[in-house]
């Protein structure tokens, strides 16, 4: 209910068109009337104690209503890549602040398949580090207040994380951000560029790749759920669309070739909840095969959502190639997401290796 009268479609091309692109009131309503900022964050950090089920079933709903907000940037991939450090202060610090819809927050990793290590040196200071390098293709880097940066010590070596705040006073020319086009205007990326930029160690030397690590398996694992949603949405507007769209004196929805279609897209749907379900399930318990489970979620859902809403498409026919039509928005989304985190074609690779093919 609150989604669908926060994030019509309407509210959704109005956002799409914003610098921002999300409502600060809805975001402030998120933490507030819902605390679902905080869904994942421990309680001792004021967060609601819950885990990657719970996560699991808000994102589902927020890719069903194609919500513009840093959600997944601030919750997912921020607040994971914290919780996953171990850093007590860090957490203490900023998990409260996020937990309460105060502070919005991303990780400067490549939105795609990990490339060859970050593209960031840090350098040691007197009262800390300071970062050079950039990073590109951020999630919300635009508008972060926090950024978790990956990125090298001394010319090289093992990746560590650092926090660079946005909301302190920064030097003139210390944080250069760069807003990029992208196909899906419902969820923003940035360039970032660190030109001396003070910054503080998050957890220990050295140790930020573990990290990393943790956090893009669990993100693939929330992203299979968001995509979960995608498909719902395509399932019931093509359903409701076969009912009432009629042709030659009858519903299309009673010729075989729109019902297999769309029960195609049923089976499309319940395949991606099984695998995401299950994905959830292995984030939340830590199992020791998440790394395998997170890639197959993310290569079935993500092929699940573009099939759906690509035969979504071709359901409703003229009308839905229009750019009146919402199907192109979650098409797009459906089309970023299959990338973002990387691509089927990478998670099944990593599948192989795991079997020893």
């Amino acid at each position: 209910m609150f989604l669908g009268q926060k994030s019509p479609e309407s509210e959704v091309r109005r956002l799409m068109g914003t610098p921002e692109g999300y409502d600060r009131v809805v975001w402030k309503q998120l933490a507030r009337e819902l605390d679902l900022p905080g869904i994942i964050i421990p309680e001792s950090y004021g967060g609601s104690g819950f885990g990657y089920l719970e996560l699991s079933v808000i994102l589902e709903e927020m890719g069903r209503a194609l919500l513009c907000a840093p959600y997944f940037s601030t919750v997912v991939l921020a607040a994971g890549a914290l919780l996953a450090s171990g850093d007590a202060t860090a957490r203490e610090t900023f998990l409260p602040q996020i937990a309460a819809g105060d502070l919005i927050a991303t990780l400067a990793m490549p939105a795609g398949a990990p490339d060859d290590g970050p593209g960031v040196a840090a350098a040691r200071q007197q009262d800390g580090y300071a970062l050079d390098g950039f990073a590109d293709h951020v999630i919300d880097g635009h508008i972060a207040d926090l950024i978790v940066v990956p990125a090298t010590v001394g010319g090289g070596g093992p990746t560590s994380l650092f926090a660079v705040s946005a909301v302190s006073s920064l030097p003139d020319q210390a944080l250069k951000r760069t807003l990029r086009p992208s196909m899906d205007e419902t969820r923003k990326i940035a360039r970032l560029e660190f030109n001396h930029a003070p910054a503080q160690l998050i957890g220990e030397l050295g140790a930020g790749q573990e990290a990393i690590d943790a956090v893009r398996a669990k993100a693939a694992v929330a992203l299979a759920s968001e995509q979960v949603g995608i498909c719902q949405w395509g399932l019931a507007a093509s359903v409701s669309y076969a009912k009432t769209r009629v042709q030659f004196a009858r519903p299309i929805g009673s010729f075989q070739a729109i019902k297999h279609k769309i029960a195609d897209m049923l089976v499309a749907l319940e395949s991606a909840k099984a695998v995401a379900y299950y994905g959830a399930w292995a984030a939340e318990t830590d199992a020791a095969d998440l790394d395998v489970i997170a890639s197959l979620a993310k290569a079935e859902c993500s092929e699940a959502a573009l099939d759906v809403v690509a035969e979504t498409i071709q359901v409703h026919g003229g009308i839905g190639f229009t750019w009146e039509h919402p199907a192109h928005l979650y098409f797009k989304r459906a089309k970023t997401s299959e990338l973002l985190l990387g691509p089927p074609s990478y998670h099944r690779e990593l599948i192989c290796q795991a079997l020893g093919v």
